[in-house]
């Protein structure tokens, strides 16, 4: 929706660049608002902004009464409002996960009807998209509601892979539900390791590799959720080697399903800003993953993610960590993550597998 400058609060999330007279954006899509952001906007003399009707924590945004002169901007710009785009839906689902896990947190049963009314159409919205969507949801979440945006961006991330892995309608559905409901067991975990604002002393660790089990427990009578999702539920902390938990069974015993919320729940955990960590750029975190992480995970499911998320064709625009914009020429198999692109700004032509001090940070739609 269109607001007045005047009318933004720290918490609002920006929907589109607000550009100003040069190539890059003033304040780039998908911004937290702060008040630096808001100083920024008013130097640059910007009237109207597009903001999202939730802001990051989910909660909804209402700007406050417009003025006289604001309202005539307003009807200027006004137009139909389309149905809620992707991310808004996601926000909100959001917000519906955080009062079900208070709920969990004061004793009361899962409501699987109401969690499936909330998330099958927002999996299937997810599984119909191109994809970029799903992958931007680490921009959403904040650290203050990490554990409600994981829950949602796992069961997300999760159908989305399986579809793409060929999985039918049905089994992606209950990958999707799994990967939402794989955390439902920390709602038993004290609040004061649920919400610590610094990394875990080992005995706080032991408490929480509690929480498949709970987790489990939470869903194990449940008659619409497959076999297949519980156990994925139970092990999605499992690793192939052996080194996980809370059973440390190793690959043979190990559901499939489970490797893909367990890849899908580490690349949103590193992509996300959390209490005690801070978010990393997602196709570094992919190039970590393919260097460290094989023999620990299925390879089909990490391959998987890494050619959806590197599914970009020649001319697709990309931001560098380094800040510039650059387009992509040529990639190779070999190095998906690293493809030969062209500085827009002077017309460069970068082998990214060459300069290991770079990486790309944002891929545009």
């Amino acid at each position: 929706m269109r607001v007045a400058t005047s009318q933004l609060e720290p918490g609002c999330l920006l929907t589109k660049d607000v550009m100003g007279r040069t190539n890059r954006p003033i304040v780039p899509k998908n911004t937290t608002i702060q008040p630096v952001h808001i100083d920024v906007l008013k130097k640059f003399k910007i009237d109207i902004v597009e903001v999202s009707n939730r802001r990051s924590d989910g909660s909804l945004f209402i700007a406050s009464k417009p003025t006289d002169q604001e309202e005539d901007l307003h009807q200027e710009m006004r137009s139909e409002e389309p149905d809620l785009p992707f991310f808004e839906s996601y926000l909100a689902a959001v917000q519906e996960y955080k009062k079900w896990f208070i709920s969990w947190q004061g004793g009361s049963p899962l409501n699987i009807s109401e969690i499936r009314k909330v998330m099958v159409p927002l999996l299937e919205r997810a599984v119909d998209s191109a994809g970029r969507e799903v992958f931007s949801l680490h921009h959403y979440t904040s650290s203050k509601d990490y554990i409600y945006h994981h829950s949602v961006a796992m069961g997300l991330l999760s159908s989305y892979v399986a579809s793409k892995m060929g999985y039918n309608y049905g089994e992606w559905i209950q990958v999707g539900l799994a990967g939402l409901l794989a955390d439902s067991g920390m709602a038993k975990v004290s609040e004061r390791i649920t919400w610590k604002e610094a990394p875990l002393t080992e005995r706080e660790y032991e408490m929480v590799k509690n929480h498949p089990t709970y987790s489990y427990r939470n869903v194990e009578k449940i008659s619409t959720l497959s076999n297949h999702a519980k156990v994925a539920i139970l092990q999605h902390h499992e690793r192939l080697d052996g080194t996980g938990y809370p059973l440390g069974v190793s690959q043979n015993k190990i559901h499939p399903f489970s490797q893909i919320i367990a890849v899908c729940d580490m690349y949103h955990a590193m992509t996300s800003e959390r209490m005690y960590r801070r978010k990393q750029s997602p196709y570094k975190v992919l190039e970590e993953i393919l260097q460290e992480q094989f023999g620990r995970y299925d390879h089909k499911v990490i391959s998987a993610l890494v050619k959806e998320m590197t599914n970009y064709s020649t001319g697709t625009q990309i931001r560098l960590s380094d800040h510039r914009e650059a387009e992509v020429i040529f990639v190779e198999k070999t190095n998906p993550t690293r493809p030969l692109v062209r500085i827009i700004e002077d017309g460069q032509i970068l082998p990214l597998k060459e300069q290991l001090d770079l990486h790309i940070e944002e891929v545009y739609e």
